[in-house]
């Protein structure tokens, strides 16, 4: 029987923790949407090859995900304040469903680069999923809701690219597309069957939401803040993996897409941050986990520079270096999250559209900047770049004020 859920209680007298059966299937399904947008990254180098795309701009291939993905969170995120979520999940795994596909079979550049464009635009329905799950509970157990959920997410971001690589040895690059294109038509049936229906209460107009959003901006000093630290982590999280499959396969490693892919399962072990976090978040400690999340990040890269060993021991301090860097960025965006949805529940699509977009903007500069400098200058140089860049979110977060 469906159930409906007209916007429920934001107070403590509100369910104070979700069915395992339903937290369970929204954390898979964070995690198989997002998955869609990082099956590229390890991929870059089959794809241009088959494409005759350059060196230089086969860091477009990422970038244009994350452009897509960044215009939707802005254009369709919102839609989840004024609009029936479900229906906005499930049409937009459709969509997706159809962008992986042609991307699965294109044979010209021109068309690959649009249909990415597409898929990072309709994989935004995990950003409607978490601010769902976030009306259904109380607000002592936010965070840990959010965190469970969020885990999902980061395990698909992060089991995206041994997947990808296990995948494309096997068969092929596009055989990854098209497998994510049937996973995609699967959830959609699944969810539309299953997930309880939520109905905001009657608000704003499209136009005059999309209006509200910049005065959001403006007017939110704790969102921006919680955005530019997670861009610019996010940045650095974007340079790293986008650039690393190319040192892996290049010739001081010289590994197969296969040994790429054992190489990116390390940075599963990341994903236990999410829960962590959020359940240190609900007892206040906000403050010194972003400040702790943000120097581990710089930490990554001081490990990834790798010194003057050899390249087993270069290889083994890459693997640290990812496992840190994973936790590191995981998480600071629980951390954020949980924030900026305590601000108003009426405006939680937009806060996380908002939220979302200004870090994978950070994200889309960092896969284009950092495979333009490692094909210029080569790994020493793009790992001191990744460092520089948490770097920068650590003195902002020196100037944050202790109460805040």
């Amino acid at each position: 029987m469906e159930t409906e859920c007209v916007e429920p209680l934001e107070s403590e007298a509100a369910p104070t923790s979700l069915p395992t059966w339903i937290t369970v299937l929204l954390a898979t399904a964070c995690g198989m949407i997002v998955a869609s947008l990082y099956y590229v990254q390890p991929l870059i180098g089959p794809i241009s090859a088959a494409l005759g795309l350059s060196a230089q701009a086969a860091g477009l291939i990422v970038t244009m995900t994350q452009i897509g993905y960044c215009a939707s969170l802005i254009l369709v995120v919102p839609l989840a304040d004024i609009l029936e979520n479900r229906r906005l999940i499930v049409t937009a795994l459709i969509a997706s469903a159809l962008a992986l596909t042609i991307a699965g079979i294109s044979q010209h550049a021109s068309i690959f680069m649009l249909a990415m464009f597409f898929i990072g635009l309709s994989a935004v329905a995990s950003q409607i999923v978490i601010p769902y799950a976030s009306h259904l509970v109380a607000p002592i157990v936010r965070g840990h809701v959010i965190g469970n959920i969020v885990s999902g997410l980061m395990l698909g971001i992060m089991l995206a690219r041994p997947t990808a690589s296990f995948l494309t040895g096997v068969g092929s690059w596009r055989t990854v597309f098209m497998l994510s294109a049937a996973g995609m038509a699967i959830l959609a049936t699944v969810l539309a069957l299953v997930l309880p229906v939520r109905r905001p209460a009657p608000s704003l107009a499209y136009s005059a939401l999309l209006r509200s959003m910049m005065r959001l901006y403006i007017q939110t000093p704790l969102l921006r803040r919680r955005a530019f630290y997670q861009a610019y982590l996010f940045s650095a999280f974007s340079l790293f993996w986008t650039t690393v499959p190319l040192l892996l396969a290049g010739p001081e490693f010289r590994l197969s897409q296969t040994g790429i892919a054992w190489f990116a399962l390390a940075g599963v072990a990341g994903a236990i941050a999410a829960p962590i976090a959020g359940r240190l978040a609900d007892k206040g400690w906000t403050r010194p986990l972003t400040g702790f999340a943000i120097a581990i990040v710089a930490a990554s890269f001081l490990i990834a520079h790798g010194g003057t060993l050899g390249p087993a021991g270069r290889l083994g301090m890459l693997v640290i270096s990812a496992i840190v860097l994973d936790f590191g960025v995981s998480m600071n965006f629980v951390v954020g999250q949980r924030a900026i949805f305590a601000l108003a529940p009426e405006y939680r699509g937009r806060l996380n559209g908002l939220y979302i977009a200004t870090f994978f903007m950070g994200g889309a500069m960092g896969s284009a900047v950092g495979v333009w400098v490692f094909t210029q200058a080569g790994w020493s140089v793009t790992s001191r770049f990744g460092f520089a860049l948490p770097v920068v979110a650590l003195i902002y977060y020196a100037t944050e004020r202790r109460e805040s």
